[in-house]
């Protein structure tokens, strides 16, 4: 389950940034995870709960959103949407893709309480 990774390395974050701002407790979390990452969002609730226990995220809500996947051809340069099982480019019909978006696991913002 590499949700739990993940879920450790946004804590790690989510209490840096907290400590930076002098805060008192998360409320609320939302990251964006990119598709190619494969994340179940339950799964990922779940570990970043159990990861939170003790700490002042414990109850935070995590929102996440699903950032699709982007390629850019090497060989054209069309860039384009896709999905995890389809990186052949709409344009020259090549598989050598560069991707572009979709790979990242980002907090992009935290509610909290001071």
């Amino acid at each position: 389950m590499h949700e739990m990774s993940i879920a450790v390395d946004l804590l790690r974050a989510v209490l840096c940034a907290a400590e930076e701002h002098k805060v008192e407790h998360v409320e609320e979390i939302e990251v964006t995870v990119g598709a190619m990452r494969q994340v179940v969002g339950e799964a990922l609730r779940m570990a970043f709960e159990v990861v939170a226990a003790g700490t002042l995220a414990e109850g935070a809500a995590l929102k996440i959103v699903e950032e699709k996947i982007t390629a850019e051809c090497r060989q054209c340069g069309e860039v384009f949407q896709t999905s995890v099982l389809e990186f052949l480019c709409p344009s020259c019909g090549q598989a050598d893709v560069r991707i572009a978006f979709g790979n990242n696991v980002v907090l992009k913002s935290m509610t909290c309480r001071q």
